[in-house]
């Protein structure tokens, strides 16, 4: 093989094909699946050890580079994958300064002008589980088009450009026609509207429901950016360290505004209900889907009873509130053993918050489960 070094190097610096961290053996480029996610990262399979791995060109989202390598290799069982264990069921490396055009590994950062910050990771399965998912990966590898460009180019037909203070009064004012407007004009709205996330509770809960509303404007021609905007909110929760306090929100906002597109990502949101500190917010990412999509919650009802008696006022109300949602008769009996509950939180309506006690949601629970009238969407009044 031909070898390179960038100009000033002393042989640190050479070029060279890509091999798996686990077994040495060369890699091919890693490709695009054709399956019902489009924009999904670009995804590869070792040869001689059967590792997966997934690419990301920025190499600044790894959790969700993770977890993309990671469903790829469960055959796309999200449910598997979700139940696996680091280091029990699978290992895991990393190859950074990975070039997708040109298929080397740059160590220097730099290859023919051009930065490289690419990453690949990989993901390889113990032995049983390969045996059992080997055969749709394969399959998928197969059908599999050629690789995305790294960097999609930008629409410069759009006939204005949001600035961050333009979207803040957008969002303080709650003006959502404004917002559909402006999502409308400038993709790139989403991205600032990330950036409010992190604010102050109020804040951060409009910004994930104009996350979600924006996205479902933008996922109608161009569903690839949105999925790719999914991917890095959720490996934002994978990341130690993580700032985006409103990520869950987000994530429960735009399933529940493109539910038919979106229902791959579901078990990943339910794998987040085992943390605590999460689980408030995973509760109402559910809620919120269910107010539009109630069929892609109501399997899991016995599994959300438990968080009814949870110490947390937050996880009890907002359960009850999501098995309103459901119309769950199942949860009567012990939705009853919590309307006395007096315990207070804010719930999230409309833009606004509204102080309501853990046994009043309990009681609007019961009262729409027993409701003939009432149909999934309606809002608690």
């Amino acid at each position: 093989m031909k070898k390179f070094a960038d100009k000033g190097s002393a042989g640190r610096n050479i070029i060279k094909r890509p091999q798996c961290p686990f077994c040495g053996m060369s890699l091919d480029r890693p490709r695009e699946l054709e399956t019902r996610r489009p924009g999904e990262m670009p995804v590869g399979s070792c040869e001689g050890c059967g590792a997966v791995y997934a690419f990301d060109a920025t190499g600044r989202n790894l959790g969700a580079t993770f977890i993309e390598a990671l469903v790829f290799g469960c055959d796309m069982d999200w449910d598997l994958a979700w139940n696996l264990t680091s280091g029990e069921d699978y290992l895991e490396s990393i190859l950074e300064n990975y070039d997708l055009e040109s298929n080397y590994i740059v160590p220097g950062g730099f290859f023919e002008g051009r930065k490289v910050s690419g990453v690949l990771y990989f993901i390889r399965l113990q032995q049983d589980i390969q045996e059992a998912t080997a055969g749709g990966v394969k399959r998928n590898l197969d059908r599999a088009a050629g690789p995305i460009p790294v960097d999609a180019p930008e629409d410069k037909e759009s006939s204005k450009r949001y600035t961050k203070k333009e979207l803040e009064e957008i969002v303080s004012g709650y003006h959502m026609d404004k917002l559909l407007k402006a999502a409308g004009q400038d993709r790139k709205i989403i991205r600032i509207l990330q950036r409010l996330l992190c604010s102050d509770d109020l804040t951060r809960l409009r910004s994930a429901e104009f996350i979600g509303r924006a996205a479902a404007i933008t996922a109608r021609t161009d569903p690839g950016s949105v999925t790719v905007l999914l991917q890095n909110l959720f490996g934002s929760l994978a990341d130690t360290g993580s700032a985006n306090r409103g990520a869950l929100d987000a994530i429960g906002e735009i399933i529940g505004s493109c539910p038919d597109v979106f229902i791959g990502y579901m078990p990943a949101l339910y794998h987040f209900l085992e943390e605590s500190d999460k689980r408030p917010q995973v509760v109402r990412a559910l809620a919120r889907i269910a107010q539009t999509r109630p069929d892609l919650v109501s399997k899991t009802i016995f599994r959300l009873l438990p968080y009814l008696q949870d110490p947390d006022p937050q996880t009890r109300g907002y359960t009850a509130l999501l098995l309103g949602y459901l119309g769950a008769p199942e949860a009567k009996d012990h939705l009853e053993q919590i309307v006395n509950d007096g315990a207070g939180l804010n719930v999230y309506i409309s833009g606004h918050f509204e102080k309501r006690a853990v046994g009043r949601l309990a009681q609007e629970a019961l009262e729409k489960i027993s409701s003939k009238e009432w149909t999934p969407g309606q809002e608690t009044e």
